[in-house]
């Protein structure tokens, strides 16, 4: 999901499922560089939104220009209890 003016509210509706769902999403900044994380929290604060994910810390949202669902690739599947 791309940030645009019309879609901010999409936007934080990735991150805020992520949070409900325990679903990792893949984040771009607008440096660009990448990066898979779990999201804690999205909150406002002072008019400025924010996200704080478990490994990179809180960030302003406006660093991001874009940010999609993750699969669940580190998750143990139940073959992998009988390795």
């Amino acid at each position: 999901m791309h940030e645009t003016a019309h879609g901010r509210c999409d936007f934080i509706d990735v991150l805020e499922e992520s949070v409900v769902i325990h679903q990792p999403v893949t984040v771009a900044l607008r440096d660009g560089a990448t990066f898979i994380d779990r999201v804690k929290d999205v909150v406002t604060q002072s008019g400025e939104d924010y996200v704080h994910f478990q490994d990179h810390g809180r960030m302003a949202l406006t660093r991001i220009v874009r940010c999609t669902p993750s699969p669940l690739a580190d998750e143990p599947s139940g073959y992998d209890a009988k390795l």
